[in-house]
């Protein structure tokens, strides 16, 4: 990591900014380096972070032991013997299997269906962040719940200094720690300290970007291809990272060997992984046929966001995957990104993070998915937040901290109780 007083610079073109970052809040103590340096650069954001998660997850808590419907459901769908259990299902009792018994990655169709229609497999669930829960539980004796709570919330601390540092670069200090804030309580940000790989790509992602921006080639280029193993919409960081090393070979910015090896490496993460899942299957394709066929999920060109968000607008929840509280969320949240799309272009944002904003929030919309889930999906799109974060960073800290008041608190439900009560994150 670079110190807020870096003066590497590039041009916007080849992926990397040329904004300066030093501002009268970014001075740091002269004769302080190393890890104090660190800490002075970073505990700010990570501090007010770690008291909006806490804040949320409180108020998160507080809603399941009153209502204590996580008693009347399934184990694996928001249910459990205590309200805590409750981080841990859905996508997060797959992680937990795997994460205790491994792949077995095969294509079994469902009876009195058809043809096209399997079983559920876990091999659809990409493996590196059970293989840091097994990694966690082997040095610390946690189970899998355990673990995946650990990876998950050291991952997510992560996350909010990658964005931190990416918006200080951007737009000053303030503006990263408010970005920082405004990540952590994001309408999908429930998902953040449970059992699930959320944060952990978007540690991965930031910190890739990051490095484009700061023209760290291999090191964006590791990790981008670490990324590959965690989520298949990697993709989109794939590119983003690759996209920016072409343009800055082709203008021999930063020489040839580090952007094209860069470039080169990126992508084979997730190549091996899909291939691997179709070795096992015989079946090259598999995978993407168990996305289709087990989980419903595939790529139809926004077909099925238009037709919900329809459903929701006019009253008519047909889906069966409907939810009513978490589909409005949705809604709400296809109305603001417009105006987040627009406060990030106008900080003239590198290359890097157009491309990964726009392939992120493309993928989102683009797939057959669970509408009500488009907070979540939306979550790794931390570049839309950046934007809003230097918007406000003008505001006195009283004001901001009366503004983000209320949304701390409800975030308890909107993030936490209406996506794994209410609906299916």
């Amino acid at each position: 990591m670079s110190t807020a007083s870096s003066t590497e610079s590039s041009s916007t073109e080849s992926g990397t900014s040329s904004r300066p970052l030093a501002g009268e809040d970014e001075a740091v103590e002269p004769g302080r380096g190393g890890f104090a340096a660190l800490v002075d650069r970073f505990a700010p954001a990570l501090g007010a972070y770690a008291v909006v998660k806490a804040t949320g997850l409180t108020v998160f808590m507080l809603l399941l032991s009153h209502t204590g419907d996580y008693l009347k459901k399934d184990p694996g769908r928001g249910g459990g013997a205590q309200p805590w259990d409750v981080l841990g299902t859905w996508d997060g009792v797959w992680y937990q299997r795997i994460a205790e018994f491994g792949y077995d990655p095969q294509l079994i169709r469902l009876e009195g269906y058809p043809l096209a229609t399997y079983y559920e497999n876990s091999a659809a669930f990409f493996p590196l962040y059970p293989w840091l829960m097994n990694l966690v539980g082997a040095v610390t004796g946690l189970g899998p719940y355990g673990s995946g709570i650990v990876v998950s919330v050291l991952a997510s601390f992560f996350a909010a200094a990658g964005i931190f540092a990416i918006a200080e670069r951007l737009g000053g200090f303030r503006a990263g720690v408010i970005a920082a804030v405004v990540w952590g309580l994001f309408p999908g940000s429930g998902v953040e300290w449970a059992v699930y790989s959320d944060s952990l790509f978007v540690a991965l992602s930031a910190w890739a970007c990051y490095c484009v921006m700061t023209r760290r080639w291999l090191t964006a280029g590791l990790l981008a291809l670490v990324a590959g193993l965690n989520r298949p919409t990697a993709a989109a960081l794939i590119a983003a990272v690759s996209i920016a090393a072409l343009v800055a070979l082709i203008r021999r910015t930063d020489g040839i060997a580090r952007p094209l090896t860069a470039m080169l490496i990126t992508p084979w993460g997730l190549l091996w992984y899909v291939a691997w899942v179709g070795y096992r299957m015989d079946d090259w394709g598999g995978y993407f046929k168990l996305q289709r066929g087990a989980w419903n999920r595939y790529f139809d060109w926004g077909a099925s966001t238009f037709r919900s968000a329809l459903d929701v607008i006019t009253g008519h929840w047909t889906f069966w995957q409907s939810n009513p509280a978490p589909d409005l969320i949705a809604i709400a949240l296809l109305m603001a990104l417009p105006g987040l799309l627009v406060l990030l272009l106008r900080t003239r944002p590198p290359l890097v993070l157009v491309v990964y904003t726009a392939l992120t929030v493309f993928t989102a919309l683009s797939s057959n998915q669970i509408f009500g889930n488009i907070s979540r999906y939306l979550l790794p799109a931390f570049p839309l937040f950046i934007g809003l974060a230097i918007a406000l960073r003008r505001l006195r800290l009283s004001t901001l901290v009366g503004l983000f008041a209320m949304p701390v608190i409800a975030a308890g439900w909107y993030a936490g109780y209406a996506l794994f009560e209410l609906g299916i994150p």
